[in-house]
């Protein structure tokens, strides 16, 4: 195992203030929230892929809106069918949930959304972010022989088995991690880079310190440590996926 499945530390964080820029609408038969320049479609698109609050979060939102403006085209489809986790404080039958978002569907909603937006727009590169829930799934779209991304960023993954690192062969990967995490412990994250190493891909990993389970898409903004940990994850993922996008 690379990272620990999804706990109640998924299931909390805090909100964050602002007003997203882009529409949600049905693309592809999933509710999508889209935002850039729409010109930008066939050209680099990134697809989030979110954590168990899906895009009801306006702090994802936000997120995409950066992106976009860093010369994106950017999607975020609802890949838990309109079931996500509504409570920031942790009080949530977690077992339950999980057992109605098993791998093999959610993988099955991810990989039609995607084969259909490549079919529509035909764009020169896809790069997939996961985060946490979302991890898993960024990371089996840069699959060597499977995938249907051509790089991914993840953040404090969860549910990540060692095979599906190994799978991922030249496909360039971004990770960034938290100093604390129960699910992407420090063991696993050595685990996973002595196998990056091994195979000789291409990745960059990023150790925060200060930092917990969360930091990049739900932290408490008001922690300097934690503002400067997201703000640095997103601006990483731009350069990542921009620098990537334009060689390979």
């Amino acid at each position: 195992m690379a990272s620990n499945p999804p706990s109640k530390c998924c299931a909390q964080g805090f909100y964050h203030a602002g007003s997203p820029t882009g529409t949600i609408s049905d693309v592809y038969g999933l509710e999508t929230y889209v935002t850039g320049d729409e010109s930008l479609k066939s050209e680099h698109v990134l697809v989030i892929l979110t954590d168990v609050y899906g895009i009801k979060l306006n702090n994802v939102l936000l997120i995409a809106d950066q992106l976009a403006a860093a010369g994106f085209r950017v999607y975020i489809p609802d890949i838990l069918f309109s079931d996500e986790i509504v409570s920031l404080d942790g009080s949530f039958d977690f077992k339950s949930w999980l057992d109605r978002h098993n791998s093999e569907k959610t993988h099955g909603i991810i990989q039609d959304f995607l084969t259909k937006l490549k079919q529509d727009t035909d764009p020169k590169k896809i790069g997939v972010i996961g985060y946490c829930f979302g991890g898993k799934y960024a990371l089996l779209q840069i699959n060597e022989t499977a995938g249907l991304a051509d790089a991914a960023a993840i953040a404090h993954p969860s549910f990540v088995n060692i095979g599906e690192v190994e799978a991922i062969g030249k496909k360039p990967l971004l990770i960034s991690a938290a100093e604390t995490d129960n699910l992407f412990t420090a063991e696993l994250r050595q685990q996973t880079v002595e196998t990056l190493i091994k195979q000789g891909s291409i990745y960059q990993i990023n150790l925060f310190s200060g930092v917990s389970h969360g930091f990049a898409v739900r932290g408490d903004l008001n922690e300097p440590q934690v503002r400067y940990a997201q703000d640095k994850t997103i601006e990483d993922q731009i350069s990542f996926f921009k620098f990537y996008f334009n060689c390979i």
